[in-house]
């Protein structure tokens, strides 16, 4: 039988396979779309996603995740979370319909309405695909549930929402491409994880399931403000064109989060479960179900925890800030390359979003600690103080934005980011106090990461002016005067000198990379060999 350390390293690399693979597709069908539709369609798009996202929340999500950190569970307690959560989907579902209109009216994008019609389907059927996933990720079993979604994406936003947009359907035609997407996930979740479906709406393990669900809302709930509520007020005091312009931004900039944290938080919540469920609690052992709260691991499977969790922070620390800080000074080409001139006012966004890349992953690392040390509570207490203060300080910076910057979002952003870096270094000191390391733990880590990240920007620099001043030589003269032409060669001509200055640099000197960095290395290949 694979030990817990071997399950979640197959885990994680298949995660890490499907997640590369979805990525691409993602940023194809991104690129195709935006440029068909453009920021005014796409910002109407955007809105409807996070409103539908609240929805989620409200659908009840948090009681499949519930299946995910309890140590034992059978099938009472798995028709007990699917019955609470499809019935909370429907009933969030009929609602998105219903006040659609009034929401349209609201964010004066009457498209909004017919909008969020369609990703109501798409909310229904995400809460009754919840349970089956949920399993599926308590199983480790991220290569199936990776392909799943890599096909559900595929059919909904190539199969279905570039033909529309091709056809005329604008913002429709993303939410039909959203829609189509959940309903794919339902049917291929309940094929590849079948489970009961009879209803049961009491059982042993009610309070718990509630309970679970209610703490699970709430942290989403604070968690959606933070990453949504920018975008809410520019669409409520600005314009869908500016929330395109924003969203688009802001969904290039997930690409690398979603590579990083995709993978590696699923693995360490569902190996902390696995501790748990190997006895790894303290206290007098309780009926099932008996208690509303799971308990904390104790202090041996805590410390086993903490080694891993502290190996990734340590290499995200070292490696991430380089890779951050690269990706931000080619923001604005990357954006002009991909999707054209009519989109370049999101190339200074995507470049602060871009730099918040360490923050997103440590913010997002930091989060399982804190479940299973039965802390879950701080996730959401430790944000909202941060969102109370920002939230006048959006308001006032989209209305006076026209008026003092402008029109330019990039005081928005800058105030996000803010927030994103006092949200991640509170959560982070909060897991280092769960696992009694000190905050300083980390500091050796960030500075060889730092190092590495102004000489590889130093590098990039250097190879971008290289490359513009050579671009008469290099360049046909029927592409001299055009933008993508000189953005692709500085791209390319940048990032080559960044990675040819951070590999040579560890090249030769390979401890840069600091002791927990090699640690993952040498395992990663270990484990590669033994697969």
């Amino acid at each position: 039988m694979a030990t817990l350390s071997a399950r979640a390293g197959q885990a994680l690399r298949w995660g890490t396979l499907t997640l590369l693979a979805r990525i691409g597709l993602q940023l194809v069908a991104q690129v195709l779309l935006a440029r068909l539709l453009g920021p005014e369609s796409y910002g109407v798009y955007a809105l409807g996603l996070a409103l539908l996202t609240f929805a989620g929340f409200l659908a009840g999500n948090g009681f499949a995740y519930g299946l995910l950190l309890r140590p034992h569970i059978d099938d009472d307690d798995i028709r007990l979370a699917f019955t609470w959560q499809v019935s909370a989907g429907l009933a969030c579902a009929a609602a998105m319909v219903v006040g659609a209109p009034a929401l349209a009216a609201f964010f004066r994008a009457p498209d909004l309405a017919p909008t969020l019609q369609w990703m109501a389907i798409a909310c229904l059927c995400s809460a009754c695909a919840g349970t089956a996933l949920a399993l599926m990720q308590r199983a480790i079993d991220q290569r199936r549930q990776g392909l799943l979604q890599l096909a559900a994406y595929a059919l909904g936003y190539l199969g279905v929402g570039l033909p529309l947009a091709l056809a005329g359907w604008q913002a429709q035609a993303l939410a039909a491409a959203c829609a189509t997407q959940a309903v794919a996930t339902l049917g291929l979740a309940l094929w590849l994880r079948p489970h009961p479906l009879r209803p049961l709406w009491r059982g042993r393990g009610r309070a718990q399931t509630l309970d679970t669900g209610g703490r699970v809302f709430i942290t989403n709930l604070v968690n959606w403000l933070a990453a949504n509520l920018d975008r809410l007020i520019i669409g409520r005091y600005l314009q869908a064109h500016a929330v395109g312009l924003y969203a688009l931004a802001w969904n290039l900039a997930q690409v690398p989060v979603t590579l990083l944290v995709g993978a590696a938080q699923p693995a360490l919540l569902a190996a902390g479960t696995q501790l748990r469920g190997r006895g790894a609690r303290t206290g007098t052992p309780t009926t099932e179900g008996a208690s509303t709260a799971l308990p904390p691991l104790n202090p041996q499977a805590l410390r086993r925890l903490a080694g891993a969790w502290e190996m990734a922070m340590a290499s995200a620390a070292t490696l991430l800030p380089g890779a951050a800080l690269c990706l931000a000074l080619l923001a604005p080409d990357l954006v002009i390359l991909l999707y054209g001139p009519a989109w370049q006012d999101s190339g200074a966004l995507l470049a602060v979003m871009l730099l918040c890349l360490p923050a997103w992953t440590a913010w997002a690392l930091a989060t399982p600690v804190l479940w299973h040390a039965g802390r879950s509570h701080l996730e959401a207490g430790l944000q909202l103080p941060l969102l109370a203060l920002a939230l006048p300080l959006w308001i006032v910076t989209a209305l006076f934005g026209e008026r003092v910057f402008g029109g330019s979002l990039l005081p928005v952003a800058l105030l996000s980011a803010l927030l994103l870096h006092a949200r991640a270094w509170r959560t982070v000191r909060a897991a280092l106090a769960c696992l009694g390391r000190p905050a300083a733990r980390l500091a050796p880590a960030t500075g060889r990461g730092l190092l590495l990240a102004g000489a590889c920007a130093l590098a990039l620099q250097a190879g971008r002016e290289l490359s513009q001043a050579l671009a008469p030589l290099l360049l046909p003269a029927a592409w001299v005067d055009a933008p993508a032409a000189f953005a692709a060669l500085r791209l390319f001509g940048g990032g080559a000198a960044a990675l040819a200055a951070g590999g040579g640099l560890l090249a030769w000197r390979p401890t840069l990379l600091g002791p927990q960095a090699l640690a993952l290395l040498r395992r990663t290949r270990v484990a590669e060999g033994r697969s």
